[in-house]
């Protein structure tokens, strides 16, 4: 490999661990935003999304750069495929936190109700799954990546629960209708932070052992 390719496959390399680091402490901040329905938080996630964006099409266009001038083959290609394939779902990530702030913004202008569905359980597992699927990926550790496939059951069965309760709250509260369906769709954003982590993760198994694993889930 030429040292000219390889300094530009460590700049991308940083350049991942920067956006990783962004998009874990939007994650961080909209959590915190949701288990105590922060407006003022949910506000600072939203006007700052510009920057998971810029660094998203920055990292996008540098490996397309290095495919186009290089011409990478064996692990250099399925490197790149793979942070192309994991920078987009880092900036879904992003993209969730800002519409979990939303939903945050439309709750906090209404009055505010006893009953709540308690999301703290949830937002905890959602983030450490994007945690692990990081880790993973800086570590290069299959085993966590595997743990990281293996814990989006427990994100699912919490959003079926949130569905169920909040459905029942809106036959009890009709008059809230809009409140609690804000409340609900916040279940349905998590639950797909949770799918991007699985992505990640899923991303990190290929790049190690060159394996596609995102339709054998059950076998994992």
């Amino acid at each position: 490999m030429s040292k000219h390719l390889r300094r530009e496959l460590d700049k991308i390399k940083k350049k991942m661990l920067s956006l990783g680091a962004l998009v874990e402490e939007r994650t961080r901040m909209i959590v915190q935003a949701t288990v105590g329905l922060d407006a003022d938080i949910a506000q600072k996630i939203i006007a700052s999304d510009w920057e998971v964006d810029e660094m998203e099409v920055e990292i996008e266009e540098e490996c397309l750069k290095i495919l186009a001038l290089y011409q990478p083959v064996a692990v250099d290609l399925r490197f790149l495929i793979a942070t192309i394939k994991i920078n987009n779902d880092m900036e879904r990530i992003g993209d969730e936190c800002v519409n979990i702030a939303e939903r945050l913004m439309i709750i906090a202008k209404r009055p505010p109700m006893q009953y709540v569905f308690d999301y703290t359980p949830m937002s905890e597992k959602v983030q450490a799954m994007l945690k692990a699927s990081l880790d993973a990926l800086v570590n290069l550790d299959v085993d966590l990546a595997f743990k990281v496939i293996t814990m989006d059951d427990e994100v699912d069965e919490i959003q079926t629960q949130a569905y169920d309760h909040i459905k029942e709250a809106i036959k009890q509260y009709p008059d809230r209708v809009g409140y609690l369906v804000n409340l609900m769709l916040i279940s349905r954003h998590l639950e797909r932070l949770a799918d991007h982590s699985t992505n990640i993760a899923e991303e990190v198994i290929y790049l190690i052992e060159g394996e596609i694993v995102r339709h054998a889930k059950l076998s994992v």
